[in-house]
């Protein structure tokens, strides 16, 4: 038999008996990645933040009891934009990424300034300006780095 929790000892998000040939969900979301004979392993599709959490895989065989901890993080990738307003001031905003992207203006300046927002959720943005009012450079870059994205 193989049980998925979620912290609390009463609550079970997926279980199986292989002998009663029974599988329960509390999910839709959640189900076997392949069989909980061949492979218990969990599957969350679509994953959100709300599933961010600690799970225990229990595992009772004619081998043993087991126990299996595994905490899911989830990693939003940012929403990316650069702007440009009337004073001449380049924004370039990494919104609502888990964890924060690191986002800076390109070409780098001492008179840059940085901000950044921690929403409710766990998301943060982070927003660089640059002041171009005496800049002869015809043109920025919005650098953004973040672990849920391989490039640049």
């Amino acid at each position: 038999m193989v049980t998925w929790k979620i912290k609390c000892s009463t609550c079970s998000l997926l279980a199986c008996r292989s002998d009663h040939n029974e599988t329960r969900n509390c999910s839709e979301r959640m189900m076997w990645k392949y069989s909980p004979d061949s492979d218990p392993a969990l599957r969350i599709y679509p994953v959100n933040l709300g599933d961010e959490e600690n799970y225990t895989c229990e595992i009772a065989s004619s081998a043993g009891n087991f126990l299996f901890f595994s905490p899911l993080t989830v990693i939003v990738p940012p929403t990316v934009t650069l702007t440009c307003d009337k004073s001449r001031v380049a924004v370039c905003q990494a919104s609502a990424g888990k964890p924060a992207a690191d986002a800076s203006c390109i070409p780098a300046s001492n008179h840059g300034t940085k901000e950044e927002v921690h929403h409710p959720n766990g998301t943060v943005t982070r927003v660089s300006y640059i002041g171009w009012v005496n800049s002869m450079l015809p043109t920025a870059a919005c650098l953004v780095t973040h672990p849920a994205t391989n490039q640049t």
